[in-house]
């Protein structure tokens, strides 16, 4: 069975959840760092039970939607054991937030609140329950009625009109039909008026064939490749098929009484922005993910996310999940632990050695306990620091083989790394002769004689139209292509203090009133800063470009760069890179600064790391949003950096504060650095949340 599972990041003490879920103003948990002036410092209570001095419970916003997600509700044994809760459990999580101060809400009212027509009670609640499981009718719904409690009901259409005493196609398994509702049921409970019949599909919950290795992925997401032309599913062919199920769903509520559907539930929590398109196209405004983060009704309700509910989740746990929510803790709350992976170490010519070369890199990602992995989409086999193929099918530069979606499935699905980021350039583009837009470069006019800082890579111009279109066709077919949660932007992010001076560039520089004279520039320092914040923008601007475009169909993107150490160092430095770490901390998810000493020729790398550090610090959030990026490979020697070298250094900067610590690159030839060495440094750092 295909499952996505929501990012769980627990780490309050019970008693400080039920402490803010009862409005209670103790709680017995310790204090905690908050790198962040801008939040205010929780005061410190003493609690009467203990005498204790604790933290006061912060304050949720009570206007909040809370969506909490059921499958099964039985006392028999369970169909998917590990999302199924029993009807006394069921009955302790609503009695426990009625008790509590939660109200719980229609479909009805969701829709008349996002219209502004009314206003929904403090706290509010929308239950859903997924497949459409005859212990629902036994179990969950005399419970919701005796309470008055509405619910969404998500079901499966296909499997709902396989003939009684046959088996149903259950995903990857079969199901006896009589563990399923009838239709004559679901009218009996629609009719009541307590459950919303929603659509979880006509026939999209199952795996298709993803790649050419024969993946089983996502049937809502993923296009389908076909092995007989070795092609993949067009655009319009996947928006067909799309439509096309959703369309017979709804004609098959219809023929068995049911009304049409207004809420879209994603098989998997699977969606993207193209099939949320589709569903409020046929009537269905509200769809409803497994994303994180908390709901509000006064935006859209286009992708809505929600807790999902595990098998033995005591209401301790459950205000946990409601907490976290509530909180708007992401990603920069919990400690990163980052490989960066060059799949070209991974690719061979033989496709029996790649997949011998893809289980040892998955073993050694579990065995090192990594929760993070930067995965290269790009090759370079001209080693000339421009990406000239690519791991994935596109329409502008060779595709070196079909790879990127494969290991990035197979590490997301087989090791317990919860966060797969695409590692691609930006700018560093090598294309085909033939595409006019390989000859828009960024054009350098710094003396040959010059010692100064030369980039020395091919690099397509950000202010050249054509350019730019290529690069952003590259995302977008990146994007359909594959399942990931994140984009690292390569290190080609910059433009020297000699670049760019192409033509386009020229014509941009004038029209935001620089001199088009760029030695002029250089020797006015006012007329330097200016041109210097003009590029970071371009830059980054651009990024945050790319990113929204890949959003449509990775919906739920994060995003991280690399930035040179020497931009965290000198202040002076963005003046050479173009890079900002003020800037990047506030526009990037997470700034990946190259923190490596061999590579910058530092005389004292423990200060060179503590200077980075306390640079990091002086900004808010500046912790939590910084990767500590470290070298494995001395490339000025061509010799490994020891492994125990390494981890001393991330145990120094775990010590000084850092969250979160990657290294590059990982070699799974040499087996460097070794992965019980990393694994016990690693694994000080609880994988918990940092509110």
């Amino acid at each position: 069975m295909l499952t996505r599972f929501p990012l769980k990041l627990i780490t309050l003490s019970v008693s400080t959840v039920l402490s803010l879920s009862l409005g209670c103003a103790h709680a017995e948990t310790g204090t905690s760092t908050n790198d962040n002036p801008a939040v205010k410092e929780v005061p410190l209570v003493t609690n009467p039970h203990t005498g204790e001095e604790a933290e006061e419970a912060p304050k949720i916003d009570v206007s909040t939607l809370t969506i909490i997600g059921y499958h099964e509700i039985t006392s028999k044994e369970a169909i998917i054991p590990d999302y199924a809760v029993t009807p006394q459990r069921f009955e302790t999580h609503l009695d426990w937030l009625i008790k509590n101060g939660y109200h719980f809400i229609s479909v009805d009212q969701l829709i008349k609140a996002n219209e502004g027509k009314i206003k929904l009670p403090a706290k509010p609640v929308l239950l859903t329950v997924d497949d459409g499981y005859q212990s629902f009718y036994d179990y969950a719904y005399p419970i919701l009625k005796a309470r008055k409690i509405p619910v969404v009901l998500a079901v499966v259409g296909k499997w709902l009109n396989v003939k009684p005493n046959q088996m149903v196609q259950f995903g990857d398994d079969k199901l006896a039909r009589n563990k399923l509702l009838t239709w004559a049921e679901i009218k009996e409970m629609q009719d009541s008026g307590i459950v919303e019949i929603g659509s979880h599909s006509f026939d999209l919950h199952h795996g298709v064939m993803g790649n050419p290795q024969g993946n089983s992925e996502p049937a809502a997401t993923t296009r389908i490749y076909d092995q007989k032309t070795k092609t993949y599913e067009s655009d319009n062919a996947y928006e067909k098929r799309i439509s096309d199920d959703l369309k017979k769903n709804i004609e098959t509520f219809k023929a068995n009484g049911i009304r049409a559907p207004r809420v879209m539930v994603w098989p998997y929590g699977r969606y993207n922005l193209e099939t949320v398109r589709i569903a409020k196209k046929l009537g269905m405004p509200i769809t409803i993910t497994l994303d994180d983060g908390p709901d509000h009704v006064t935006k859209s309700l286009g992708h809505l996310s929600r807790i999902l509910v595990s098998k033995g989740e005591s209401t301790d746990d459950l205000a946990q999940d409601i907490l976290t929510r509530q909180m708007n803790l992401t990603d920069n709350n919990r400690p990163q632990k980052i490989m960066h992976v060059d799949l070209d170490y991974i690719y061979d010519p033989n496709p029996e050695q790649i997949e011998r070369n893809l289980g040892h890199l998955l073993d050694r990602i579990r065995e090192m306990g990594v929760n993070t992995v930067y995965l290269q989409a790009f090759s370079d086999p001209d080693a000339n620091g421009s990406a000239d193929m690519v791991y994935f099918p596109n329409r502008y530069i060779p595709m070196r083989a079909d790879l990127f979606n494969r290991v990035a499935w197979q590490i997301a699905t087989r090791t317990s790394v919860n966060r797969v980021y695409a590692w691609m350039p930006l700018m560093a583009w090598e294309l085909p002769k033939s595409n006019l837009a390989s000859k828009k470069l960024v054009v350098t006019q710094q003396p040959k004689e010059s010692d100064h800082l030369n980039m020395g890579y091919i690099r397509l111009s950000p202010y050249s139209p054509e350019a730019r279109k290529v690069i952003e066709g590259i995302y977008t077919d990146l994007a359909k292509s594959s399942t990931f949660d994140g984009i690292l932007f390569h290190d080609d992010t910059t433009l020297s203090d000699y670049e760019d001076a192409s033509p386009d560039a020229l014509k941009a520089y004038a029209k935001a009133g620089l001199p088009t004279d760029l030695e002029k520039i250089r020797n006015d320092d006012a007329l330097l800063s200016k041109w210097t914040d003009f590029k970071i923008k371009t830059i980054d601007n651009f990024a945050m470009k790319l990113a929204s475009d890949v959003r449509y169909y990775q919906p739920y993107l994060m995003t991280a760069r690399n930035l040179y150490a020497q931009v965290a160092l000198s202040p002076y430095a963005e003046n050479w890179y173009s890079q900002s770490l003020e800037q990047s901390l506030k526009r990037y998810d997470f700034t990946a600064i190259m923190a490596m000493p061999y590579m910058e020729q530092a005389e004292d790398p423990t200060k060179f790391y503590q200077d980075i550090v306390k640079r990091v610090k002086q900004y808010p959030n500046g912790i939590k949003k910084t990767v500590f990026e470290l070298q494995a490979t001395n490339w000025r020697t061509n010799q490994p950096v020891p492994s125990q070298e390494l981890a001393d250094t991330i145990r120094s900067l775990y010590q000084q504060g850092a969250m979160h610590v990657g290294y590059y690159p990982d070699d799974p030839f040499k087996d460097h650095p070794d992965t019980k060495t990393m694994h016990d440094v690693f694994v000080t750092k609880p994988s918990k949340l940092v509110p």
